[in-house]
């Protein structure tokens, strides 16, 4: 089973009125900018809203974003994997904004505004200074902790995936509010 391949940033904008717009961001991603009409279900909600998703899918094309188009991938992946057709956008909202186009912000902030690359690398750098200087203060092994970073990171690079972004998604301030999200269930089965 493949997956279609990606809409580009200019294909997308000419069908975007067409197009149910999936960001699979956290929500503090999504308020830091998303595009026109697009909706925030978190990649690890996606099991839990199948049948909305399949619905949309029955009445038209689905779009799904993220920040660099690897999180839409998966959820791409996801969603085939289900029997429900969608497509990413080629190197995601960065690509949309680098292209010129404009990104929608909500009047209201979430909790952290922050784009979930910045959380992981403000965490990875933080654990190696720990790391670091506990190795220079407590004891020399503590510097497994930066090794252990370190390592995390290269993995990170070679597979495109990102163990600490994943772990980071699940914490409070990157969990869409139970209300939120069926606010956008809601907006989605209206569609």
């Amino acid at each position: 089973m493949t997956t279609p391949t990606p809409l580009g940033a200019a294909e997308a904008r000419t069908r975007l009125h067409e197009l149910t717009v999936i960001d699979v961001r956290t929500p503090g991603e999504y308020t830091s900018g998303h595009l026109p009409g697009a909706l925030n279900i978190p990649l690890d909600h996606l099991r839990r809203v199948l049948p909305d998703l399949r619905h949309a899918a029955d009445r038209g094309d689905i779009l799904v974003v993220c920040a660099s188009g690897a999180r839409s991938a998966n959820a791409c992946e996801l969603l085939a994997g289900n029997g429900i057709p969608a497509r990413g956008l080629d190197g995601g909202t960065g690509a949309w904004a680098a292209a010129g186009h404009e990104l929608e912000h909500p009047t209201h902030r979430s909790r952290s505004g922050w784009a979930m690359e910045r959380q992981v690398r403000l965490t990875a750098g933080t654990l190696v200074l720990l790391g670091l200087l506990l190795g220079g203060l407590v004891h020399p092994a503590v510097r497994l902790l930066s090794a252990g970073v370190a390592a995390g990171l290269v993995i990170s690079a070679l597979t495109g995936t990102c163990g600490l972004a994943a772990l980071l998604a699940k914490l409070p301030h990157n969990r869409p509010r139970a209300d939120a999200l069926e606010h956008t269930l809601a907006a989605l089965r209206d569609r």
